[in-house]
Formats: structure tokens, C-alpha cells, sequence
């Protein structure tokens, strides 16, 4: 989602890095840029005016201007700026006091509510926790039908009530809740097209109703400004506790993320960053403000590897690579795990100093699908020794596959340059190993 901004800021301070010396017009330049780039990336105009001013105050100084590194210290003064209008250096968790403890979910239609409430829920039982969903949508139609069928899905129940009248819906829920031991229940409420009182006064008497530990607002990446609005209006009724931005994944600008906690006062707790369950995570704004300036997200890769990899696994299949017994049913089950964690663009923006304009991230999923289809294609005999694939077999393979020789070829001169780096690792393990015996 921050593609265009990321290249913009980064030409702007691309355009600083070198100069041995900065004059108040090459800061004032840099200003500019960063302003132009951030109103283009659909951020509020309040909140661009006050960055601006912080980061104009504090760059013409002389703490810049001064600098054995002017245009690093330049950049770090965006970065501190942006990371304080987004909510600061420590990330706003969901807090829950009651057992049960409620969250309320609102939104307008579209957002991706139901969906983030399954995500929600899913979450939270991964945490080991007994969550319910509640499904308090009366007025969409088919919206009780897909939360039930994403509960079950992710093994969670679903409490519908007579599917009719949302406040006796979660009225009875709450009975349900402590009756059947929930300690966590997520209200989906309904959404709506455009605010109305009707709405609100609806929400209102559901809040009463539970006192929620948490009301958050889903807010959709995509819309823009009118999400920004939308979520002002709705915590000026109902005092939100929080939002969680959904589709980050999608072509959106990053407008909303960069604005919402400005505009409201209420931080962002979680966001949605793809169509699968498990693709909701916790809100860091310095993670996110180090992607948007291509300094990469270190710690998001980490968690996102520790959640999505088995460890032991990992670690078995790291000394089998070592003792050099791995072979291609290894190497497909390597390609697996890099698939698992999501695509490659999004891994990429996580790590620092990759030149994302000189990495074709397309065709390396297209070569990843390929070699998944390819050791598919093969005999658990040709997976195991290479050296009997014949041209006779490799046709066959690639017939099986719907690829190529040369697609072959390829793959088996990655796996034969995998085999000879582990050597090399071996080897310097076992130098290493001998340094440092005591004779």
C-alpha cells in the first residue's frame, strides 16, 4: 500500500544524501517534496500541515544544518515526526477487564467488518482463549450467514439469536456467553451505506447494553479521506476505543493510517493485511513508519517467521541441510514455507537496504509456483537423486507441469547452488569448530 509514497520519500532524501553541507534551500525543497508526496498519498491536510511545520521548525536549525551527516539527520527527524502523529513508539493493545469481555465492532458496509470479527475471534483462540461471535447484522443481507460460516471455518461458535432484532440478539448473548464459559465475545453490528441517527441510536443501546471493553471501528484503507471523516463522526457518538484498518494489502494510498489517530485522538490497534484468517496483526506506528521511508520492518519479518514457521521443523531441516541429506522433497517443502509467509512484495517492504525498483517481485512468484509444480511432477525417486533425470524424464516432468526444460534446468541449478553453499557452511562450521578445541 505505501509503494508511491515510499518512492517519492525516498527520491527526496536520495536527492539530500551526498551533499557534504545543506542550505536552508535544500531543506526547504525537502519540505516541500515531503508535503507534496504525503497530499498526493491521500493523508489529511491538517495532519500534513502540522508535520510539516514540526519538521520545518526543527530541520532549519542548526542541529541540521550543522550535522557531520545532514541528510540522515534530516530523515530522522521525519521519521521521529511521523512515528509521534501516529500514535508514538509503543503499539495500543486491546485491553480486556470482564470475563466475559466484549468487543464491539462498528463500521460502514464494506469496511470488511464480519470478516476482521472471524479474524478477531480467531486470533483470540490461538491466544488460547474461548471466544463467541456475535452476529448482530440484521440489515445486510447474508451477513449472519457468512459469520457463521467463517466460524465455522475456524472452529468458533457463532450465537444468532431469532436473526431479527440486533438488541435482542446481544442482549440474549450475553446469558450465552457466561452459561457455555466465553471470556471473549466480538459483536458484529451492522454497517450501513452512510451515517444516519437510526444507526448510531441503534449502536448506542447495543453499547449500553454490554458496556464493551473495546469499541473499535474498521476503517477501509481504500477509501481515503472519507474514511478519515466517517471514523470522526462515529467517535464523536459512540467515544471509540480504537480502529482497526482493514486491506492494507490493497492498492490503497496509506492516507488513512497516516491520519486516522490525528483527526480522532484514538490509535489504530490492528490491522488486516490480506483475504486470509490469520492475516490481522498488531499495530506498530515506528514499524509502519519505517516501511513507508524504505528502512524496512526487522521486527514484523521476525514475528511474522516465528508465527508462521514451525520452529523444530525449521531446526531439523536446518541439520539435515548442514549434514548435506537434504534433497528436493526438502527443497519443495523450503519453497512452502517461504510461500506460507505471505507474498514476496509484502516481505520485501519488511527488510531494509532491498532496492524493491530492481527486484522483479512478479516473476520470482511465478519461478517459486513453477518449482512447486515441477518436484510436484516428479517420482519420489527423481525427488531424491537428481542425477537419474533423464532427458526422456525431464519431458515428461515438464509435460506434467506445464513448464519447460529450461524452467527444469533452472530449478535444478538452484538446488545444486543451495547444495554447494551448505558445503561451504559446513566446512567454515567445522574450521570454526576446530579453533576453538583446547589443544
Amino acid at each position: 500500500m505505501f509503494e508511491n509514497l515510499q518512492k517519492k520519500l525516498t527520491g527526496v532524501f536520495k536527492n539530500l544524501s551526498g551533499k557534504g553541507k545543506l542550505s536552508e534551500k535544500n531543506i526547504k525543497d525537502a519540505v516541500r517534496e515531503v508535503k507534496l508526496s504525503l497530499l498526493e498519498a491521500d493523508v489529511h491536510y491538517k495532519v500534513v500541515k502540522e508535520l510539516i511545520d514540526r519538521v520545518k521548525e526543527e530541520a532549519v536549525g542548526s542541529k541540521v544544518l550543522e550535522s557531520l551527516t545532514p541528510d540522515q539527520e534530516f530523515i530522522r527527524i521525519v521519521r521521529d515526526d511521523l512515528i509521534e502523529l501516529m500514535g508514538g513508539k509503543e503499539n495500543s493493545k486491546i485491553t480486556i477487564s470482564h470475563n466475559p469481555g466484549f468487543i464491539m465492532l462498528t463500521g460502514l458496509q464494506g469496511s470488511g467488518k464480519t470478516t476482521t470479527a472471524a479474524k478477531l475471534a480467531n486470533l483470540y483462540k490461538k491466544k488460547g482463549k474461548n471466544p463467541l461471535l456475535v452476529a448482530a447484522d440484521t440489515y445486510r443481507p447474508a451477513a449472519i450467514d457468512q459469520l457463521v460460516q467463517l466460524g465455522e471455518d475456524i472452529g468458533i461458535p457463532v450465537f444468532t439469536g431469532d436473526r431479527v432484532d440486533a438488541l435482542k440478539i446481544v442482549e440474549e448473548s450475553k446469558k450465552h456467553a457466561e452459561k457455555l464459559l466465553h471470556d471473549i465475545v466480538i459483536v458484529d453490528t451492522a454497517g450501513r451505506l452512510h451515517i444516519d441517527e437510526k444507526m448510531m441510536e441503534e449502536l448506542d443501546k447495543i453499547k449500553k447494553l454490554i458496556n464493551p471493553d473495546e469499541i473499535l471501528m474498521v476503517v477501509d484503507s481504500m477509501v481515503g479521506q472519507d474514511a478519515v471523516n466517517s471514523a470522526k463522526e462515529f467517535n464523536d457518538k459512540l467515544d471509540l476505543s480504537g480502529f482497526v484498518v482493514s486491506k492494507l494489502d490493497g492498492d490503497s494510498r496509506g492516507g488513512v493510517i497516516i491520519s486516522i489517530r490525528y483527526i480522532t485522538g484514538k490509535p489504530v490497534k490492528l490491522v488486516g493485511v490480506g483475504e486470509k484468517i490469520d492475516d490481522l496483526e498488531e499495530f506498530y506506528p515506528d514499524r509502519y513508519v519505517g516501511r513507508i521511508l524504505g528502512m524496512g520492518d526487522v521486527l514484523s519479518f521476525i514475528d511474522k517467521v516465528e508465527k508462521d514457521i514451525d520452529k523444530k521443523k525449521a531446526e531439523e531441516d536446518a541439520e539435515r541441510f548442514m549434514d548435506g541429506k537434504f534433497d528436493l522433497k526438502d527443497f519443495l517443502e523450503q519453497i512452502r514455507q517461504i510461500r506460507k509467509l505471505g507474498p514476496l512484495s509484502n516481505l520485501l517492504e519488511m527488510v531494509p537496504g532491498v532496492p524493491k525498483e530492481q527486484v522483479d517481485v512478479t516473476k520470482g512468484e511465478q519461478e517459486l509456483k513453477k518449482f512447486e509444480a515441477i518436484i510436484n511432477s516428479m517420482t519420489p525417486k527423481e525427488r531424491k537423486n537428481t542425477r537419474i533425470l533423464t532427458y526422456s524424464r525431464k519431458q515428461r516432468i515438464a509435460k506434467g507441469s506445464g513448464t519447460t526444460l529450461q524452467d527444469i534446468n533452472r530449478l535444478l541449478k538452484s538446488y545444486d547452488q543451495l547444495k554447494k553453499t551448505m558445503k561451504q557452511m559446513k566446512k567454515f562450521k567445522g574450521r570454526k569448530l576446530m579453533k576453538n578445541l583446547p589443544f
